[in-house]
């Protein structure tokens, strides 16, 4: 996995690189629901890892982001971080939520 230290870059590449790995994430989440469906179960753990890694690049720096302002320096909001960061939480929110519905579907199918 990347190390992406904030402050090599600016507030645009810093944006774009969690909208990218959300976006990675993302896709990742919904390819393990597509092979879940599919029976590739061991597939469907591995898209699903490589989607956690992605998730944590993108949560390294937001937190780095959140230390640096709770340190006191102030950081700048635009629209494109909160988008970026609307792309981090809904896509924490989809892992979540399909982490919990395979294996009700795994019970389901009996």
């Amino acid at each position: 996995m990347n190390e992406l230290k904030i402050e090599e870059l600016t507030n645009e590449q810093i944006c774009f690189q969690m909208i990218l790995h959300s976006g990675n994430a993302r896709s990742k989440i919904l390819q393990a629901l597509r092979l879940y469906r599919e029976g590739s179960m061991e597939e469907v753990d591995k898209m699903l890892v490589d989607a956690e890694d992605d998730l944590a690049l993108v949560h390294k720096v937001h937190f780095q982001m959140v230390q640096q302002e709770a340190a006191g320096e102030q950081q700048q909001l635009s629209l494109l971080f909160l988008h970026a960061e609307d792309h981090f939480m809904s896509t924490l929110t989809m892992k979540e939520m399909i982490k919990e519905l395979i294996p009700i579907f795994q019970q389901m199918k009996g």
